[in-house]
């Protein structure tokens, strides 16, 4: 194991032998970290982490420390870490924050400088968090999602698959899978381009597409649209789309543009 002589290693933790630990490296107690791993300088990987194989954690990151909570009062909380994920310098990672509770990050994610994922978050595959981007507690996170630069998740949202979070904005409801957000929680059109690259069908973009105009341009109730989407299709990314919205939701489904300026107009906001 290439160990710079700097780097503290707790001996209760499990590195192995591949794993490149670059100077000042700072590993807590109960770690776990797979082949091929790489640590550069000044990482702090923090108590009862388990980080998978061929991960790249940059420079004065942090993985797996203490959550911010002020209800944390330093029970056992883990953090859990799938293979070929990417740290960026100075992102940050947090472990659980209730008595046996974990935040549990998948596979072949980026995390861009200065990222934040909070405690109890749950992170799927290919998920990319732009420079700044924050995810506060208890967030779900669902495969091939995109946070750009500066957007930040209120705690409990969900995030559906292949959605796509403009810069710098807001989201504090739930976001549906392969939506285009941007602003203050506003849905503003299918994520095309994140759909096209997935490499969905044309069928089931066609799909999504008239999914899309049923739930948010129709001008029906939510729950009618929804319901009207449930009764028509069998296409599988579709019924993935149903689910989401039906699923338990502690905030709400994000609205759309026109409803939006709908409201303000109604307040003299406009």
């Amino acid at each position: 194991m290439p160990i710079h002589p700097t780097a503290v290693i707790h001996p209760e933790s499990d590195i192995d032998a591949s794993v490149d630990v670059g100077p000042n490296v700072f590993i807590e107690k109960n770690v776990r970290i797979g082949a091929g791993t790489r640590l550069y300088p000044g990482v702090f990987i923090g108590a009862n982490t388990t980080i998978g194989r061929e991960c790249v954690i940059h420079p004065s990151a942090v993985v797996g420390h203490v959550s911010q909570d002020r209800k944390f009062k330093g029970e056992q909380t883990f953090l859990i870490m799938g293979d070929r994920n990417i740290v960026r310098e100075f992102a940050n990672l947090h472990r659980g924050s209730v008595p046996g509770g974990s935040t549990v990050i998948g596979s072949d994610n980026l995390f861009m400088a200065c990222s934040h994922v909070a405690h109890d978050c749950v992170i799927g595959n290919h998920v990319t968090t732009s420079n700044c981007s924050l995810i506060a507690g208890h967030v779900h996170v669902e495969d091939h999602v995109i946070l750009s630069g500066g957007a930040a998740v209120h705690q409990f949202c969900r995030i559906g698959t292949l959605a796509m979070i403009g810069g710098l904005a807001r989201v504090t409801m739930d976001v549906p899978p392969y939506m285009l957000l941007e602003g203050n929680s506003t849905i503003r059109a299918i994520n095309r381009v994140g759909i096209q690259r997935s490499g969905m069908s044309t069928e089931a973009q066609s799909a999504i597409k008239q999914t899309y105009k049923t739930f948010y341009r129709s001008g029906f109730p939510m729950t009618h649209a929804i319901e009207l989407i449930d009764k028509e299709t069998s296409v599988p990314e579709v019924r993935r789309f149903v689910e989401f919205v039906k699923g338990p939701s502690k905030r709400g489904i994000c609205k759309h543009a026109r409803v939006r300026r709908a409201e303000a107009e109604a307040n003299g906001e406009a």
